[in-house]
């Protein structure tokens, strides 16, 4: 039976990949990053509210995205265009293959596939032989 991801199994999903550490980057914003060190590149954020990005239906800045790293624009666009994800974009990240997703709804999905997007996520930024290592080829 399918577990309904929960906003802290983003923590606990990143923390368990290999090489990742929680800092910070675009100034302030949490981020987690691989590998750890001076070399470390961001593939999940939690993003500031921002006039950029509003729910439609209050007018409101949304104060609890993550932006996901996606592998390419095809598997943003698949996961932004499948209604039964809570997944989306907005115009700062045309062109940009991440997603963002409030940790609100993160329910609407399950644990294991939030553990496949996040992985995904750490695979496009982490150092080659790590992949090799983790995933294999």
């Amino acid at each position: 039976m399918s577990t309904p991801a929960r906003p802290e199994d983003v923590d606990e999903i990143c923390a368990g990949l290999p090489e990742t550490e929680f800092g910070t980057s675009w100034g302030d914003r949490p981020t987690w990053k691989v590998p750890r060190g001076d070399k470390g590149r961001g593939f999940v954020l939690y993003r500031a509210p921002h006039k950029s990005a509003v729910d439609p239906a209050t007018g409101e800045m949304y104060d609890d995205l993550v932006v996901i790293t996606t592998p390419t624009e095809v598997e943003k666009n698949a996961l932004v265009e499948d209604p039964d994800t809570p997944f989306f974009t907005i115009d700062h990240f045309k062109g940009y293959s991440a997603v963002l997703v409030q940790q609100s709804r993160l329910g609407e999905i399950d644990r294991d596939e939030l553990v496949e997007i996040l992985t995904d996520a750490w695979a496009t930024r982490a150092p080659r032989r790590l992949v090799r290592e983790h995933l294999g080829e």
